[in-house]
């Protein structure tokens, strides 16, 4: 069974397989190395450990294409990769999905703001009409080669015009064709609670740590019947407290030594990058 087939069979289980974020190779390369089933290429990640912006629009396709290309080359995992507003209308989408498919991704994910978009937890979102944003999803069904390749469909109505519209939007979006439909930044648990009983698709429901949806656990999403559970940038958050404690105690004290209460052994950095195997290729061509 190839990626895509495994991705899509993770979320049609409906129990909540927890996926993380990615914003790099080295991060997704941990993330498989934990045993996590999937991982998702963060827009938001991208954008923050790459640009150093917030998620606000500043990341293009490139940029995307890029770093799924090269997470795509580190890991074994199913790759779901966050396009954004694709980048334009329906004829842009068009392409990305094109691009997206051809660089690794396993499903391209795409949502219904006004370009620029913004973090789905930022104040200001403004949407796109239900029409224009079904068009985008028929042209992203019709660009893909393999017809495995899965199209998420977000919608971040919730915050412009209410839960109920949400839900009608997401309807449509899975008769336009998407395979998974997410409904970004609700607000309450009972909302949580009723999206998989609205809904016949498969869906994902983001965990932003901070943000202004209510932290659930993992186990009690699966219990409601997600597909799947999105931790898009806890590696993210994570690495930047990690580095703040070690450059903190550098600071301080001008010395770090190897202690695995602030930084990974030397051997453990060079067993993520995979240092034995090209160890091993460089004795075999030489």
């Amino acid at each position: 069974m190839g990626t895509k087939q495994q991705l899509r069979a993770l979320a049609e289980a409906r129990r909540g397989v927890l996926v993380p974020g990615a914003f790099n190779a080295l991060s997704a390369r941990v993330i498989e190395d934990l045993g996590f089933e999937a991982i998702y290429v963060t827009g938001a990640g991208v954008t923050n450990m790459w640009l150093g912006l917030p998620d606000q629009g500043f990341m293009g396709l490139a940029e995307i294409a890029d770093h799924t290309a090269r997470i795509r080359d580190a890991v074994q995992l199913p790759l779901i990769v966050d396009a954004d507003t694709g980048f334009g209308n329906a004829l842009n989408v068009r392409h990305t999905v094109r691009v997206l498919e051809r660089a690794g991704a396993d499903c391209i994910q795409l949502e219904d703001q006004v370009a620029p978009k913004r973090c789905g937890h930022f104040a200001g979102k403004e949407v796109i009409s239900c029409e224009e944003m079904v068009g985008k999803i028929k042209a992203a069904v019709d660009a893909r080669h393999d017809p495995d390749l899965l199209i998420m469909a977000r919608t971040d109505a919730c915050a412009v015009h209410g839960f109920e519209a949400a839900i009608e939007r997401a309807h449509k979006f899975g008769e336009a064709g998407a395979d998974i439909l997410f409904v970004e930044a609700v607000t309450t648990a009972d909302e949580i609670r009723a999206l998989p009983q609205r809904l016949p698709k498969p869906q994902l429901m983001n965990m932003v740590i901070g943000g202004k949806t209510p932290i659930f656990g993992t186990d009690e999403l699966a219990g409601l019947g997600y597909g799947i559970v999105l931790y898009a940038n806890a590696a993210l958050q994570g690495a930047l407290a990690g580095m703040q404690k070690a450059l903190t105690v550098l600071r301080d004290t001008r010395r770090i030594d190897e202690d695995p209460a602030l930084v990974v052994p030397f051997a453990e950095r060079q067993r993520l990058v995979n240092k034995p195997l090209y160890d091993a290729l460089e004795r075999q061509y030489t």
